[in-house]
């Protein structure tokens, strides 16, 4: 830790005050980036834009060789999930940002001030939930202008836009363990290259029971898999799976997934970032 850093933190000793220090700090970094994106809007219009390209694309140009469960709107079924999938690949922007902010050596300027010691990852947190919460305001915007509504009331459908950003909470600290463990320009395209795959092992698309079994049930039991059966479920969307348990109770596996994810990647996350540079 850099001796500045130490001593700010010495002369901060009741726990009010190691907070107040904490959030102040991580609200600085989190306005760095927002002025990053006044300053670069293309940039961020296109992390905004990207993925209504893609609803777009299933929605118009795939999706008339859909069948939807019980063969209702393959629309009404599809932007759920699309929304669900969109808050799994913005681990992309939040890995790659921060090993450029590593590799530029942005981060050590950062450690070498007298600031909050978690301040830089909790802003890059707060920074990309903010455009998370933009990104699927405008995903939701999209999805009523193609026609899709949620039928359930609005109370079910708040509840279901917070699953989707607990979701891409939970996900957005497992993005920053992998960004600083490996913290390479090559990882980034590592990164890029599988999120793919991985973010279409799940029930989004095709039905866990058109599987080979045991790829059938790692479908199922996917962080991915269980959330877009609650947003599903909460917007009275089409919905398919035999498993009535894991409907009966999706909405808090939906819950217990981010939530698990979270107590894991969050603290090793914070003792990576501790061991940065040594």
């Amino acid at each position: 830790m850099d001796v500045t850093q130490e001593y700010s933190i010495q002369t901060r000793n009741s726990p009010i005050e190691q907070l107040g220090w904490a959030v102040n700090d991580t609200w600085v970094l989190i306005k760095r980036d927002i002025d990053h994106w006044m300053q670069q809007p293309i940039y961020f219009l296109i992390n905004l834009l990207f993925p209504v390209m893609m609803l777009l694309m299933f929605g118009y140009l795939i999706g008339g060789g859909m069948v939807p469960p019980d063969g209702g709107d393959y629309r009404a079924f599809l932007i759920p999930g699309v929304l669900t999938l969109t808050m799994f690949f913005g681990m992309e922007s939040t890995f790659t940002t921060l090993v450029n902010d590593i590799n530029k050596g942005v981060t050590d300027r950062f450690r070498s001030l007298p600031m909050h010691p978690s301040a830089v990852i909790l802003g890059r947190a707060g920074a990309d939930m903010i455009q998370s919460i933009l990104g699927l305001a405008v995903m939701a915007v999209c999805g009523l202008l193609m026609g899709w509504r949620w039928q359930n009331g609005l109370d079910q459908a708040l509840l279901a836009f917070g699953l989707l950003l607990l979701l891409r909470f939970s996900f957005l600290w497992l993005s920053i363990f992998l960004a600083l463990l490996t913290h390479t320009p090559d990882a980034v395209m590592a990164v890029q290259i599988l999120v793919w795959p991985i973010g279409f092992l799940s029930n989004i698309f095709a039905s866990p029971d058109t599987m080979p079994a045991w790829l059938g049930a790692i479908v199922e039991w996917s962080p991915l898999s269980t959330t877009s059966n609650a947003v599903r479920l909460l917007f009275g969307s089409p919905i398919w799976s035999d498993n009535r348990w894991m409907i009966d109770y999706a909405v808090w596996l939906a819950i217990a997934w981010p939530l698990a994810l979270f107590a894991i990647f969050f603290p090793l996350s914070l003792r990576l970032y501790k061991r940065l540079g040594h």
